[in-house]
């Protein structure tokens, strides 16, 4: 019986939608693909060495014997830094992805065929210099030309790629026309030769079986929401007509079909929202959270942050996680407040008057400093606050959009204090500020106040 090697992607195409995926939570899908019996662990390309070689070295640790493979780059230097990342994997693996089509080496490379044969070449005698497991993935291998195929993944072999790998993007080929491209290209290579089937025709699986009864050596599959092969599905295949093919995988079907729904649930789902917390607000980041998580998780909630306010969110972050497991929303959005960006204050609050009553409407009057002159606002609103901010408003003489308002105690009994959060939006970009004190009401304009002064400063 033939083995059928699986390799997995479901943690490249998390990254790829934008999962915000913990440090924890990516360990726990490799720990999870292990345990399946997937051959091959694909990960993202490189974005911040420092941090992925933190993150894929622990993956690789979790991963034991099985093959780590990382997308390697487009350039010397790329290659070389992507292979410091797996570096530590027991069985590494770098993939060297480029288009093969005349319209995508054109349009994304501008190079015509011989100059992109020589760029492949040259990048793949490149990572073969510093790890013998090397593949050479052909993007759009669909839409190649079929000598040129021929010839880019034959010239691939000579230059050290132990397989290739031949992509479907759009998925409009049909069984018999997969089937034909992996014989094609079989005829000029002798390396494994792996098929990447997408599902946007429901003609995954079935390509799948073609590419296997055309001499295929593997499939590129995951666990995750998308186009290519699930490897459910291929699990599936491989059981039912396996015997028939004369193949085998390593995948163990019996705990796939047990816990693959909780798999895809967890990274689904909780990949987004990882959690509960307390409040019930979905839990963002903890502890082991790296700043990309906590840029993406930023991002999540509408704001831009420079490096070093995520510098400075960060630590404060690792500071309140000595005292608690988790950091949900509200919370990550009180520390973005308070660290992020710290404008000098162009106003400072005077003073503040603010009536109200069952029977009578709001009236606030609020007093304001900026370059030693007193500037005055006197408004009505729905209920005190509202009435201070249009005071505000009218003292300044601007308007923002309230984009979002919470108060909330943050110690109990009588005196207890009260925390505040305004977030206002200012030519499409969020700027938060926060406010503390016994008095919600004095709370609530100095958070409007720091947010205001956060858009007078980035905005002069």
């Amino acid at each position: 019986m033939r083995q059928i090697m699986i390799s997995d992607q479901t943690l490249k195409i998390l990254a790829q939608e934008g999962a915000p995926l913990l440090f924890r939570e990516k360990t726990a899908v490799a720990a999870e693909l292990k345990k399946i019996g997937v051959d091959r662990i694909e990960l993202p390309p490189v974005k911040s060495a420092k941090e992925d070689r933190i993150i894929c070295s622990t993956i690789a640790s979790v991963a034991g014997d099985v093959c780590v493979a990382i997308t390697a780059g487009v350039t010397k230097e790329e290659i070389e830094t992507a292979y410091g990342c797996v570096s530590a994997a027991a069985n590494p693996c770098l993939v060297v992805e480029l288009p093969v089509s005349t319209l995508k080496m054109e349009y994304t490379y501008h190079v015509k065929d011989r100059k992109m044969l020589e760029k492949a070449a040259g990048l793949i005698a490149d990572a073969a210099a510093l790890c013998p497991n090397v593949t050479f993935s052909a993007v759009d291998a669909a839409k190649a030309d079929p000598a040129f195929l021929k010839e880019i993944c034959a010239a691939a072999q000579q230059a050290g790629a132990a397989s290739v790998c031949l992509c479907d993007e759009e998925g409009d080929l049909l069984p018999e026309e997969f089937a034909a491209m992996v014989r094609s290209v079989k005829e000029a290579v002798s390396v494994p030769v792996l098929v990447k089937c997408c599902d946007a025709l429901s003609l995954a699986a079935a390509n799948a079986a073609a590419a296997i009864a055309a001499g295929a050596e593997g499939l590129v599959t995951s666990c995750a929401a998308g186009a290519v092969l699930s490897t459910d599905a291929a699990a599936r295949l491989l059981k039912t007509r396996g015997e028939d093919m004369g193949v085998t995988c390593g995948l163990d079907t019996l705990h796939i079909h047990r816990d693959i729904a909780s798999m895809l649930n967890r990274i689904d789902e909780a990949a987004y929202q990882p959690a509960a917390a307390a409040d019930g607000e979905a839990v963002y980041l903890d502890a082991d959270s790296s700043i990309s998580d906590l840029s993406l998780a930023a991002e999540k909630l509408g704001y831009e942050l420079t490096e070093e306010d995520l510098g400075k969110v960060l630590k404060a972050l690792k500071q309140v996680c000595e005292r608690k497991s988790t950091v949900g929303k509200r919370e990550l959005e009180a520390l973005i407040a308070t660290y992020a960006m710290q404008a000098p204050s162009a106003y400072h609050l005077d003073s503040y008057l603010a009536n109200c009553g069952n029977k009578t409407a709001s009236l606030a009057r609020v007093a304001l400093l900026r370059d030693g002159q007193t500037l005055s606002g006197v408004s009505e609103g729905d209920g005190p606050i509202d009435a201070c901010f249009r005071a505000i408003e009218q003292a300044v003489g601007c308007h923002y959009e309230l984009d979002d308002f919470q108060i909330q105690a943050v110690t109990e009994g009588k005196e207890a204090l009260g925390a505040t959060l305004v977030k206002l939006r200012s030519n499409g970009k969020l700027y938060s500020g926060n406010g503390i004190s016994t008095d919600v009401v004095g709370a609530s304009i100095r958070a409007y106040l720091n947010a205001l002064n956060k858009i007078v400063y980035e905005e002069n």
